[in-house]
C-alpha cells in the first residue's frame, strides 16, 4: 500500500498529453523553453495581425519585461498570457497557443527537439573541449611565467 497516496488528499496534478489547457506558469515554461525554431501566427479579435517564422531566444516569467516579436526572434513573458492551449494541426503537427483575452499568439514547431537535443549535445561536448584546451593553455602560460620571474 502506498501510504504517500493515501496521505495527501488533494487532487492530483494534472496530465495532458499533446492536448489541453496549461494555466500554470511554471509548466508553460517547461512547454516553450526548447521550442527552437517556430512558425508563428499572431491573431486579435480572430483576425491574423501578423504572422513568420523565427527562433524562441529566451522563455521568462517577469512582470517587469514585455514579450518581444522581432527581427525573426521571439523572447517569450509566460506572464504576458493567461494560458497556454496545446493542440495539434491536422496533420499531427503540434502548436502552442499563448492565450490573453482577445490575442492569441500560435507558435508551431519547425524543429524536431529530439535531433535538436543530439545537436545540441555535440555543441556542448565541443564547447568543453574548446574551454579545457584554452584552461591547458592558460595553465601552462602560467607556469612558463612562473620561471621567469627574476629572483
Amino acid at each position: 500500500m502506498n501510504h504517500e497516496c493515501h496521505g495527501n488528499l488533494g487532487l492530483p496534478a494534472p496530465c495532458l498529453v499533446d492536448v489541453g489547457t496549461v494555466v500554470n506558469k511554471n509548466d508553460m515554461l517547461r512547454l516553450l523553453q526548447d521550442l527552437g525554431q517556430v512558425r508563428y501566427t499572431h491573431t486579435q479579435d480572430e483576425r491574423v495581425v501578423s504572422e513568420g517564422e523565427g527562433y524562441v531566444m529566451e522563455v521568462f516569467a517577469d512582470p517587469q519585461q514585455s514579450t518581444l516579436v522581432a527581427n525573426r526572434t521571439l523572447y517569450l513573458n509566460v506572464l504576458s498570457f493567461d494560458c497556454l492551449e496545446m493542440g495539434q494541426i491536422d496533420d499531427n503537427q503540434t502548436h502552442f497557443d499563448l492565450i490573453q483575452d482577445n490575442r492569441r499568439l500560435r507558435l508551431v514547431p519547425l524543429s524536431n527537439p529530439l535531433q535538436d537535443q543530439t545537436g545540441r549535445n555535440l555543441n556542448v561536448a565541443a564547447f568543453e573541449a574548446i574551454v579545457a584546451e584554452a584552461l591547458s593553455a592558460s595553465w601552462d602560460a602560467c607556469l612558463d611565467d612562473e620561471g621567469n620571474f627574476p629572483d
